[in-house]
């Protein structure tokens, strides 16, 4: 499947539609999407892989995973609604090898081989992404992941102080529409880096 083929698949996964701002739930635009999970298949890390989408969401980054070849792909929120979204999408895309964890990510305990996630960033709640920075360093091998561009350098620092290697980083602009009351314009842009990294000593 190429691309294009796979970003108009995930547009038809819907964003979230009551959407907290304490949790910051911004859907990942289909088209960011598709582009980090064709780097990782090329990487050889979703094809018969075990992966982790961390604050899924409705799923895109996860369910993508697994129509790209994922062995299994765990989808893990607390969020009951946006995890029932998810839900049904994997059944209107005819996915059966997703396992669905209604829980906060501390409580996530798998171990899988890759990663997926676009976390809060904590512009709302300062240290929302702790969390999430903390868990996938114990669980997988591989991890891509979202940030605020700006707090780059600490999200590098913190992999490489716990043993991980950075390997490619890309920058996206996120659109983002007026959702929430304390949005002032209509769209806005973010600019986001992904991260990928793998634990020292997995290459």
């Amino acid at each position: 499947m190429n691309k294009k083929e796979l970003e108009l698949l995930l547009q038809r996964i819907p964003e979230h539609p009551s959407p907290r701002p304490g949790l910051e739930q911004y859907t990942i635009p289909a088209n960011v999407a598709a582009t980090v999970l064709h780097m990782a298949v090329s990487l050889g890390d979703i094809v018969d892989r075990e992966v982790a989408d961390l604050g899924c969401g409705t799923g895109r980054l996860g369910l993508g995973a697994a129509i790209l070849g994922a062995r299994r792909v765990h989808l893990v929120d607390l969020d009951a609604v946006a995890l029932n979204v998810a839900r049904k999408a994997a059944v209107e895309l005819g996915l059966e090898n997703v396992k669905f964890h209604l829980m906060d990510v501390r409580e996530f305990a798998e171990r899988v081989n890759t990663v997926v996630q676009n976390p809060p960033f904590g512009a709302q709640r300062r240290g929302a992404d702790r969390p999430f920075l903390e868990k996938k360093t114990e669980i997988a091998r591989v991890i891509y992941t979202m940030h605020n561009a700006p707090t780059r350098s600490f999200v590098v620092e913190y992999l490489r102080s716990r043993g991980w290697r950075v390997t490619h980083e890309l920058l996206f602009k996120f659109p983002i529409r007026r959702m929430f009351r304390f949005h002032r314009r209509r769209t806005a842009e973010v600019d986001v880096v992904l991260i990928r990294a793998i634990k020292e000593g997995e290459d």
